[in-house]
């Protein structure tokens, strides 16, 4: 369980290669440790910001894991050689994670949202998995943070004991806090985003066969057209089409080593 996972790149961005009961193993294990980290559960729409932006791509790349949250990561990575690629999505790594880690003692703190977000969140996991202790909950400000904010965060987090730090802060903003702040903490941080709303019903989550089919971005996409239209109708069909070159390229390679 120590050995790192290998990764598979997608479009530059190098995603681990690991089935969702072994991400949420290992996330235990080295929360419970108390071992500095933090994980990416990313989608096409955090695929393309790297694409463009090598710094927010480098964050992503250096994390202990990077996870597929959509489904058309997942196929990118089993195209790719992945084989059998287990979806991550942050909402059910959270619930499966605050489940067993009942048993183990696993203290979750939570970072982002507002405080009625977090009042609710912290609600609802309580109900669901009773039990499960949450070491604390901080509502960053909406403004940009001093650095003595940021520094008082951080000593709060490691006084409360927490093995794990949910960050909900929306992408990209929590790769980066992760990604400047995670060898400061003890303790490992997991960027999932929406979860923070999806869990308690603040937004509604995709019907099944939406996320199954890989259209959980166009159910989104109905409910939020304003703020989401300009992320789907360049990335999406972006992603597509690097992708395509991406698999040819694949292909070639090993068909000019002899692999079918």
């Amino acid at each position: 369980m120590n050995n790192v996972p290998e990764r598979v790149d997608v479009l530059g961005s190098h995603y681990s290669r690991c089935r969702f009961d072994d991400v949420a193993s290992r996330v235990m294990g080295r929360g419970l440790a108390h071992k500095d980290a933090y994980v990416c559960v990313s989608n096409v729409h955090t695929t393309m910001m790297g694409y463009f932006d090598p710094v927010y791509q480098s964050i992503t790349n250096s994390s202990f894991l990077s996870v597929p949250d959509g489904m058309p990561i997942r196929w990118a990575m089993n195209l790719l050689g992945a084989g059998e690629q287990d979806r991550v999505r942050g909402p059910a790594l959270m619930r499966a994670v605050c489940d067993r880690g009942r048993t183990q003692g696993v203290k979750h703190f939570l970072y982002g949202g507002s405080p009625e977000v977090l009042g609710r969140l912290q609600k609802y996991l309580q109900k669901e998995y009773p039990g499960v202790e949450i070491a604390g909950a901080i509502s960053p400000p909406f403004h940009l943070p001093t650095d003595e904010e940021l520094a008082k965060d951080v000593e709060t987090i490691n006084s409360s004991g927490a093995h794990l730090v949910w960050v909900g802060l929306g992408a990209p903003k929590q790769e980066r806090w992760m990604g400047l702040h995670s060898k400061k903490i003890n303790a490992i941080c997991l960027g999932v985003g929406a979860a923070f709303d999806l869990l308690p019903g603040l937004v509604q989550e995709a019907p099944m066969w939406a996320q199954n089919l890989g259209m959980e971005w166009f159910y989104r996409l109905l409910m939020e057209p304003r703020r989401l239209w300009r992320r789907y109708i360049f990335n999406n069909p972006a992603f597509v089409v690097l992708l395509f070159f991406q698999i040819c390229r694949y292909r070639i390679r090993r068909l000019s080593h002899g692999f079918k």
